[in-house]
């Protein structure tokens, strides 16, 4: 679900000065994660709401801006599922990935000589495609080159501001912070 109206070509825009001019990540349009929101075990729930941490849960999957404020949020996801499952079960996730979803022809970013997608950023955990991206493989930095590296550490800075925005979610709503009854 959207926030407010479904984003146009030029709202996606706007993001995307916005990542560029506050986090140095350009034709950023928003960033991606999952947060498990625990949750009591539900009557006859089974296993599909364990996670991989072993406790009851649903996913909250979202998009948010450069500014820690929310684009889209997706709640209902099974807490077994990963990120990137929940991602390509969502509606923005299969509006992506069918090529449904408008976003702004690429264009080039500072000190490139060709045009780029724009995209989302995530972590490891969801698939890359065209206009996602997620950073390289490596967990050993000596294993990744000098661009590399640095293009890893400038993916973080801009993905952190999904994790940022449910930090402050969370703050502001207790509730976020313990099992909550799915059930009456």
């Amino acid at each position: 679900m959207y926030i407010s109206e479904k984003p146009s070509k030029e709202r996606w825009q706007q993001n995307a000065e916005s990542f560029e001019a506050m986090w140095n990540f350009p034709n950023c349009i928003g960033a991606i994660d999952g947060k498990h929101v625990q949750i009591k075990k539900p009557k006859n729930g089974g296993s599909k709401w364990i996670n991989y941490k072993g406790t009851h849960s649903v996913v909250l999957m979202a998009v948010a801006r450069a500014d820690y404020t929310f684009e889209y949020v997706d709640v209902g996801g099974f807490g077994r599922q990963s990120d990137g499952g929940n991602w390509q079960n969502c509606t923005l996730g299969r509006a992506l990935g069918d090529g449904e979803l408008v976003l702004p022809p690429g264009r080039k970013p500072p000190l490139c000589a060709e045009k780029l997608p724009y995209v989302f950023v995530a972590d490891a955990a969801f698939p890359m495609s065209e206009n996602l991206l997620r950073p390289y493989p490596g967990y050993a930095l000596s294993s990744l080159g000098k661009q590399e590296r640095i293009f890893n550490y400038r993916l973080s800075r801009a993905r952190r501001v999904v994790e940022n925005a449910f930090g402050i979610l969370a703050a502001e709503w207790e509730i976020l912070r313990g099992p909550i009854a799915l059930e009456p």
